[in-house]
């Protein structure tokens, strides 16, 4: 009997034993049928991470979250409901079948939920050990999918494999959020997250506002961080891509213990665990001094945490308000010491430099640093370049555009940065530099002249010959084609323009642009005329006037802005006709003229611009591509028709020739399409693309570059998609149209989207466009918009907006083939 007895009693420590081996090789893992009870922890496979429930100094309020298992010091990395605590120690986590994770109180009611309910039909949470709770269903041959992971909804830690960033194309975005406090780890008010405006970089907020910058990836590290280094425990990259921009790290050594955190006062920190000293380590921490106060010094003052006072301005700049740097306030920064002058602007070189704020920059990877000067040498807009990337010698064109913030000295692995200065500030340009620019720039307004006088001589003589113009070169296709027009183009004298202008005096000055400045005038039989003057200086010009002569002189439509004459006595002019209502820009964009553009007006506008591209497009005896539509080339005449101008960027298509490729993009980045903008392919489609973020623009009242929406950070192509999607496109329409007809209104939106998509084969030409505009049948469904996820500009940028002057930054930039 004793014998029998003790044999049941070996079967049951056996039994028992294999049933504790089951629930501990099962630790990390819960199904539909189990679940986690307060005071019960899953444990990773190898027990590296644990989740269960825990306390701070408020024992009642009790938080599911994750913490590191063989430290002995208890550390959170993720908390589930930080923002609905439990209040009692009678909390339960399921997985439910339909695949969702919930957290249940002693009511059962559910405080906190992944929402990832799926059609799983095996659901399974599980603890990896990477730290990552994920919820996954399980087939039977062992392979599964993922539905949910909490490493997509990070607290204030970032661990290996981890992303940090956003996806581009659905705008998901995963950041680090600080704990309120030391003790709660509800959400505090500082975040960390990648900038995707410009190129990308690292900052820090509060609240709203940038309290610090780690700056843009340079290929090995952030510019703000020079020392950070290689090490052999960890890699950390900054991944840029069509999909997704994210920083991660991954662990070179599966022992190392290593994370990231934003802590409760807004410090980032890496720290480090030893287990010799059974503590954590500091690594690095953000910020480590003064100069990283974000934009402390202002706009073009540089910070040296080796000097006192720490903030100066950068050679040829000087306070804005001198008393206020007195007293130690550098916040409204520096100004030029002298003026720019386009034409004559040279780039100094600053080394060692932390780069400045990039959210409102212009990247190319393929460029290098001589390419990358030269685009940016060619817009006055553009304030500095810099490489992209550091290794290898530098590669990739940075550009900035506006004002240059948040620079710092570094005393190691600092940066060159390339400023814009005036010519006379800088001891680098040399009277033979200047003498050369001299002779180039004269010798570019003599042929220019020579061309004109041709023009003039061939309309005397009455005789067919044909002006052979040559190219910048840069493009496909024979232009000279496009050029072998006869020209009859008629003569004004200069005092007669100088009479009619007041001598060009600063109270009929419309505006200026890269080739000069413009004038209102009126001749002596009482027509109003515009007179565009080319600049002694103006290398621009030069193209855009050759443009003009080559091109409008020979197009006729009641929707093209007509040149009346040209004039080159001692000064070359040429002299349009007078659009009393100026430009759509400066009527769309004006909180007081805007109210005074109804619905039919508007509509009247769209339409109009729609047969002034197809006339260019198709109907003209040349097939013309704007290549820089917007709505500051777009001017009104009496009756607020609408009238295309400004050719200067204009090129010719001959024969069947219907696409070409260029390595000098000009344009207006926020109205370009992706094609040209990226790969410098231009057709009648790139026209189609600007003519469809114009039309959404004429309907809302607000611009594509700079919009801003409180619920999200898409442009206002990509605000017009999301409510075409939702069905909610009556909201575009500008609050200030009282009277509308809605039919209109949604169709002149469905055929902007339609104009915008991303592929040039899906928009319509111009003349399905004025099909749809005028009918009543439906019309296909758009696909997504091109640069759906475009930058938003900083709160504090902004734009003036003379007539006759482009109404945004204006790109010549150089892309790869």
């Amino acid at each position: 009997m004793r014998t029998i007895l003790s044999f049941f009693m070996i079967l049951l420590f056996y039994a028992s034993s294999s049933y504790v081996a089951q629930i501990s090789e099962a630790l990390d893992t819960i199904t539909v049928n189990q679940s986690i009870q307060d005071g019960e922890s899953l444990v990773s496979a190898g027990g590296t991470f644990e989740l269960g429930f825990f306390s701070t100094s408020v024992p009642s309020r009790r938080y599911l979250g994750i913490w590191y298992k063989k430290v002995t010091i208890m550390t959170v990395v993720w908390v589930a409901n930080r923002v609905t605590p439990l209040a009692d120690s009678l909390g339960t986590l399921k997985v439910t079948s339909l695949g969702s994770l919930v957290l249940l109180n002693a009511n059962g009611s559910e405080i906190w939920s992944s929402n990832s309910s799926t059609d799983a039909r095996n659901p399974v949470a599980q603890l990896l050990d990477s730290g990552n709770l994920v919820v996954k269903d399980v087939d039977g041959t062992g392979s599964s999918i993922l539905w949910w992971q909490s490493f997509d909804y990070p607290t204030d830690t970032l661990l290996a494999g981890m992303k940090m960033g956003r996806n581009r194309k659905t705008g998901f975005e995963r950041y680090l959020t600080s704990w309120k406090s030391i003790d709660d780890p509800s959400p505090g008010n500082f975040t960390h997250k990648i900038d995707p405006n410009g190129f990308p970089q690292s900052i820090v907020k509060q609240g709203s506002v940038v309290k610090f910058r780690l700056g843009p990836w340079n290929g090995v590290r952030y510019s703000g961080m020079p020392n950070l280094d290689p090490n052999p425990y960890y890699s950390y990259e900054l991944l840029l891509d069509d999909d997704e921009i994210y920083y991660h790290y991954e662990l070179l050594d599966s022992s190392f213990i290593s994370r990231l955190v934003i802590n409760s006062n807004g410090i980032v920190q890496r720290v480090t665990w030893i287990d010799r000293m059974q503590g954590w380590t500091l690594y690095l921490t953000i910020p480590k001094d003064n100069c990283d106060t974000y934009a402390l010094c202002g706009a073009y003052g540089s910070c040296t945490i080796d000097e006192s006072p720490v903030c100066r301005c950068l050679t040829g700049f000087t306070p804005r308000y001198s008393q206020e740097w007195d007293i130690l306030d550098w916040s409204n920064g520096c100004v030029r010491t002298a003026p720019l002058d386009c034409g004559k602007d040279i780039f100094v070189k600053y080394s060692g430099m932390k780069l400045p704020d990039t959210s409102s920059s212009w990247f190319n990877k393929s460029m290098n640093l001589q390419e990358c000067e030269e685009v940016c040498k060619k817009n006055c807009s553009c304030m500095a370049y810099s490489n992209l990337d550091i290794r290898g010698g530098g590669s990739g064109c940075l550009l900035w555009f506006g004002e240059i913030i948040d620079i710092r000295e570094l005393n190691i692995n600092g940066q060159d940065l390339y400023i814009r200065m005036a010519a006379s500030e800088s001891d680098l340009l040399h009277s033979k530099q200047k003498l050369l620019m001299g002779l180039a720039v004269s010798f570019g307004v003599f042929s220019l002249c020579l061309v004109l006088t041709f023009c003039i001589l061939k309309n005397k003589r009455k005789k067919k010959k044909h002006l052979e113009g040559k190219d910048d070169g840069s493009e496909s296709g024979d232009n000279s084609e496009c050029q072998k027009e006869d020209l009859e183009l008629p003569v004004f004298d200069l005092g007669t323009v100088a009479i009619a202008t007041n001598n060009f005096s600063e109270e009929n000055k419309l505006g200026e642009g890269g080739f000069g400045p413009v004038y209102k005038g009126v001749l002596e039989d009482g027509q109003e005329i515009a007179v565009k003057k080319l600049s002694n200086d103006s290398r621009q010009g030069l193209h855009e006037f050759k443009n003009e002569v080559l091109y409008i002189a020979k197009l006729q439509h009641r929707n093209l802005v007509k040149l009346l004459g040209c004039c080159i006595q001692e000064e070359v002019l040429l002299i349009y006709e007078f659009m009393p209502n100026n430009s759509l820009d400066s009527c769309l964009f004006d909180q007081n003229q805007r109210k005074l553009l109804g619905w039919s007006t508007r509509f009247g506008i769209i339409n109009g611009i729609a047969r002034g591209l197809l006339y260019l497009h198709q109907d003209s005896r040349l097939r013309i591509i704007h290549r820089d539509l917007k709505a500051g080339n777009i001017l009104l005449d009496n009756a607020m028709n609408p009238k295309i101008s400004d050719f200067g960027s204009a090129k010719c298509f001959v024969g069947d020739e219907t696409e070409a490729n260029t390595i000098r993009v000009v344009g207006t980045y926020s109205y370009m399409s992706p094609e040209y903008a990226i790969d410098g392919v231009f057709s009648v489609k790139s026209d189609v693309f600007s003519y469809g973020v114009l039309v959404l623009e004429t309907v809302s009242g607000k611009r594509n570059r700079g919009f801003r929406h409180p619920d999200h950070c898409h442009n206002l192509v990509g605000h017009a998609w999301r409510l075409f999607t939702e069905d909610r496109s009556m909201e575009q329409l500008d609050e200030l149209v009282e009277s509308y007809n809605a039919a209109e209104v949604l169709r002149s939106i469905h055929v902007a989207l339609l104009c915008v998509q991303q592929c040039p084969e899906d928009r319509p030409s111009m003349s399905a466009v004025i099909l749809m505009l005028g009918s009543a049948d439906e019309l296909p469904l758009p696909k997504e918009p091109g640069f759906y996820n475009e930058r938003k500009l900083p709160p504090e940028h902004t734009f003036s907006h003379p007539v006759h002057s482009p109404n945004e930054i204006t790109m010549t930039l150089l892309s790869p083939r």
